[in-house]
């Protein structure tokens, strides 16, 4: 990664699905039942919080555990069943005060694509579509669900110091 563009972001959107769980969505007869996140990706993104950047997530699914999990790290910036991630994240950085060109998103699917075209770092995770692969600007060792994002924290931090 270019850590000279890295070193200019204050805003991270994340993707859920296949980005902070490894996209398989475990369902029981009352629904979805499970999500699985990583520790680390938790630890990353305290961190990178804790440095200035602003985390959000943009989803477009709706999940209890989701919420859950935001508010236990602290992400304020929640978009649920957003269908258009891309209009979710304009009224995010409107909301917020950001401008385009000091934001990142890290994702892994042809939904994301109009999202990937917004934000100055767009990237994906290693096990991402290769129609997402190829519009980003850099791509982590890690699949989805296995440490992407804290991997991405780590570069973000280090960008900063």
């Amino acid at each position: 990664m270019n850590l000279e563009a890295a070193d200019r972001i204050k805003f991270l959107v994340l993707d859920v699905d296949g980005v902070l769980t490894d996209g398989r969505l475990w369902f029981g007869a009352d629904g979805e039942a499970f999500k699985v996140f990583h520790v680390r990706d938790g630890a990353g993104i305290k961190a990178l919080q804790a440095a200035g950047v602003t985390v959000a997530i943009i989803s477009g699914r709706e999940s209890a555990a989701v919420a859950r999990r935001a508010r236990d790290l602290g992400v304020r910036h929640v978009r649920q069943g957003a269908e258009d991630k891309a209009a979710a994240f304009r009224e995010l950085i409107a909301e917020l005060g950001v401008a385009p060109a000091l934001t990142a998103c890290i994702v892994d699917d042809t939904p994301d694509l109009p999202l990937m075209a917004l934000v100055a770092l767009p990237i994906a995770v290693a096990d991402a579509h290769p129609s997402v692969l190829a519009a980003a600007h850099h791509v982590t060792r890690a699949s989805g669900g296995q440490g992407a994002v804290r991997e991405i924290c780590d570069l973000l931090i280090e960008a900063r110091t």
